[in-house]
């Protein structure tokens, strides 16, 4: 069979493509806007940016692991040694659990420390955290340290994707590329 027949669907394309362009902007957002110098206007617009897509990326990242449970996904094809199939399979766990991980850290890190999520304060909802200074140092370190693992994480995805799409042109790229257009199976 070819990789298209086993191509993922539209909502799956949509909703990974989707995360992968606002993940790929926090990322970079988050360690700039924790350099000194880089002026308190710069900063405070990273600051708002990184916060309230982080909200954005747990809501999408639970209707993914949701719709990913009710849809899940094609078999990759026939020809896929076995290790990589484990190796996809492990880093797809990982970064399931890091993009859940990442917002509730970075969550617990502005609530305790005292700051606004302004999206979510705006919908009146209050901190599920208490104001702790100790919780909100422990909840930074855990965000920086996951953010440095989700960045290694994600270059060895797009470079199995890049390995597979370009050199091995085995179908398994164009299992979620592109990210519109009629699903074959």
């Amino acid at each position: 069979m070819t990789g298209a027949s086993f191509q993922y669907r539209l909502p799956a394309r949509l909703l990974h493509w989707g995360m992968a362009l606002l993940v790929l902007a926090t990322i970079p957002a988050g360690f700039v806007m924790i350099q000194d110098g880089i002026g308190r206007p710069l900063q405070n617009a990273l600051f708002l940016f990184h916060k309230n897509v982080g909200v954005l990326l747990l809501l999408l990242v639970l209707i993914r692991a949701a719709y990913r449970l009710r849809h899940p996904p094609a078999p990759l094809p026939a020809n896929i040694p076995g290790w990589q199939r484990m190796a996809a399979s492990l880093s797809h766990v990982a970064l399931y659990a890091l993009l859940i991980l990442m917002p509730i850290a970075g969550y617990i890190r502005v609530k305790a420390g005292g700051f606004p999520i302004e999206s979510l304060d705006a919908l009146g909802l209050p901190p599920l955290v208490p104001r702790s200074d100790p919780l909100a140092e422990t909840a930074k370190t855990l965000h920086y340290y996951g953010g440095i693992a989700i960045a290694a994480l994600l270059a060895v995805h797009i470079g199995a994707a890049a390995q597979h799409g370009l050199l091995r042109r085995d179908g398994v790229f164009s299992r979620m590329w592109p990210p519109f257009g009629a699903r074959t199976r």
